[in-house]
C-alpha cells in the first residue's frame, strides 16, 4: 500500500527526534511537487517489476505532511489482523484512516478479520510507530525494536502479547551518539537475508543478542556502515512479485552506497529494485521502506 502525497513537506513536529530530515531547503510547494514525482516513479518501478501496488491519495485536510509513510500507522497480517499504532507527533495521528481499511476489504478484496488499536497508548505518552519502530521477522514471529522517543516498552509489550511475537529490544545511536528514531533506519529482515548497522548498537550484549537472533533464525547477515545507514541502506524492504520472485526495494541513494560484495550478497537472495527519491529522503528523513505498508492480508474468495 502506498499513499500519494498531497501536502508533503518536512514536518516540524518530528524534526527533534529525526536527525535524517530537514536537509532540503526547498519551499513546501517545491517539496510537494518533487515528492509527488518521486512517489510516482517508485510506484511505477515497483509495478514494472511485478509488485501489486494499492494506492490511496492523501487528503488536503487535515494536513498530514508525513502521510507518504503509511507503515508508521498501520500493519497488515496474514491472519486478517490490522494493527493501528500510537504516534508521537500529534499531526501524524490523523494519518490513521478507517476509510482506507474499509476500502481494502470492500473494493480490493482483502480479508480483514479484526482490528487491534494500540493508539490508546498515546494517552500515556507511549508510542510505537508501526514497522518503523518494529522490524518484523514475520516467519519466526520476532520483533526487533530500538527504543527511542517513538518506541516505548509498554506499547511494544502490548503489541507482542496481542500478536504473539517475541521481542528483541535494544538501544541504537548514530555516529554522534544521538538515539536513532526508528529501527527500520538501521536494519531490515527478510526471509533469508538481514541487513543491520551493528555499529549503531553500542552495548556489546545487545549487539550480540541481535546478531545471534538473526543467525539462529538462519539469516545471512549483511553488515552496513554508519555512512551506508545515513544513505538509507538499512531502509529496504523484501517483497514478492506476482510471479513469486523475491524483490528487495530500496532507493537509488541506498543502492549506490552499497559495495559490490554487499550487492552480490543481496542479489543472491532477491532482485534489487530501486528508484530515485532523494528529495523525499532529504525533506522527511524516510526512504523506500517507510513508503510501503506491505499487505499480508489474504484475498477473499
Amino acid at each position: 500500500m502506498m499513499i500519494m502525497p498531497v501536502r508533503f513537506e518536512s514536518n516540524p513536529h518530528t524534526a527533534e527526534s529525526n536527525r535524517f530530515q530537514g536537509r532540503n531547503p526547498d519551499t513546501p510547494e517545491q517539496q510537494q511537487a518533487a515528492a509527488a514525482s518521486e512517489f510516482a516513479g517508485l510506484r511505477d518501478v515497483l509495478e514494472a517489476n511485478g509488485i501489486r501496488v494499492v494506492q490511496f491519495d492523501d487528503t488536503e485536510e487535515p494536513h498530514t505532511p508525513d502521510a507518504i509513510f503509511p507503515n508508521n500507522w498501520v500493519s497488515f497480517h496474514a491472519d486478517g489482523t490490522v494493527v493501528l499504532y500510537p504516534m508521537e507527533a500529534p499531526n501524524r495521528r490523523t494519518e490513521r484512516r478507517q476509510d482506507i481499511i474499509e476500502s481494502l476489504s470492500a473494493e480490493h478484496g482483502f480479508q480483514v478479520r479484526q482490528i487491534i488499536d494500540l493508539s490508546e497508548h498515546e494517552n500515556n505518552g507511549h508510542y510505537l510507530e508501526g514497522t518503523g519502530s518494529l522490524v518484523l521477522d514475520r516467519v519466526n514471529r520476532i520483533a526487533y525494536a530500538c527504543l527511542s522517543s517513538r518506541t516505548h516498552l509498554d506499547a511494544l509489550g502490548d503489541f507482542a502479547q496481542r500478536m504473539d511475537y517475541n521481542v528483541v529490544a535494544f538501544d541504537a545511536v548514530d555516529r554522534d551518539g544521538t538515539p536513532i528514531y526508528h529501527t527500520n533506519v538501521l536494519m531490515n529482515v527478510g526471509e533469508e537475508l538481514a541487513v543491520v548497522c551493528a555499529d549503531a548498537i553500542p552495548a556489546d550484549e545487545q549487539r550480540k543478542a541481535v546478531w545471534q537472533s538473526l543467525e539462529k533464525t538462519g539469516h545471512k547477515v549483511i553488515p552496513i556502515s554508519f555512512d551506508q545507514m545515513n544513505a538509507f541502506a538499512g531502509n529496504m524492504l523484501e517483497l514478492r512479485s506476482a510471479s513469486g520472485e523475491r524483490v528487495i526495494a530500496m532507493s537509488d541513494q541506498a543502492r549506490q552506497s552499497l559495495d559490490e560484495t554487499q550487492i552480490a550478497a543481496i542479489e543472491a537472495s532477491a532482485k534489487i529494485v530501486s528508484a530515485p527519491i532523494d528529495r523525499i529522503e532529504s525533506s522527511a528523513g524516510g526512504s523506500v521502506r517507510c513508503m510501503l505498508a506491505e499487505i499480508h492480508l489474504q484475498q477473499q474468495d
